[in-house]
């Protein structure tokens, strides 16, 4: 298993402060991060069972719509027309979805220095994005999982039961529900 590292990006802290221009650095810093992450773990492949990221380079856009303005938006998404056709899909995506009440919580839990400034509005924003994207997605297999009352850290079995629902996913759309819930 090959697990992608999390992209530290030196822009993110002035967008949350809403630096003027940090939204357009954040956003292209991490584009060509994950551009590069993704066609290097594609010439991996061979070599490699599974490959886990946090991010697809399609859900990417989500950000730069709902931070970038126009002729920012325009030059993020030519940049973006041409990377896209150079990376192969995901055998399946897994979608963690949680309440903004809940997310807000994990952020504060996790207490990174760049993160501090996220507002509960903004992050209600990307949250109904995410929702919304996830809800028209048709791509590749989709497991959707309600993390709000879950936490795989603290119960393995939970966990166990969650990749034995991934290892039989086959294709469409299909919602986790705990085993506890079944």
């Amino acid at each position: 298993v090959r697990l992608l590292e999390d992209v530290s990006n030196p822009f993110l802290e002035s967008f949350y402060d809403e630096v003027p221009g940090a939204a357009f650095q954040a956003q292209l810093f991490f584009l060509l991060s994950r551009y590069r992450q993704l066609t290097e773990a594609a010439q991996g492949e061979l070599f490699q069972q599974l490959t886990l990221a946090d991010h697809t380079f399609q859900k990417d856009r989500i950000f730069a719509h709902l931070t970038l303005n126009d002729s920012e938006l325009m030059l993020y998404e030519k940049l973006w027309a041409l990377l896209a056709p150079q990376l192969t899909k995901p055998d399946m995506v897994v979608y963690l979805q949680g309440s903004t009440d809940v997310l807000m919580q994990r952020i504060q839990r996790r207490k990174r220095a760049e993160e501090t400034g996220i507002s509960h509005a903004y992050l209600d924003e990307v949250n109904q994005a995410y929702a919304h994207y996830f809800y028209h997605y048709q791509e590749t297999p989709l497991l959707v999982i309600n993390t709000s009352e879950i936490d795989f850290v603290a119960d393995e079995s939970d966990l166990d039961d969650l990749i034995a629902q991934i290892n039989s996913m086959e294709g469409g759309t299909r919602v986790y529900v705990p085993r506890h819930e079944r």
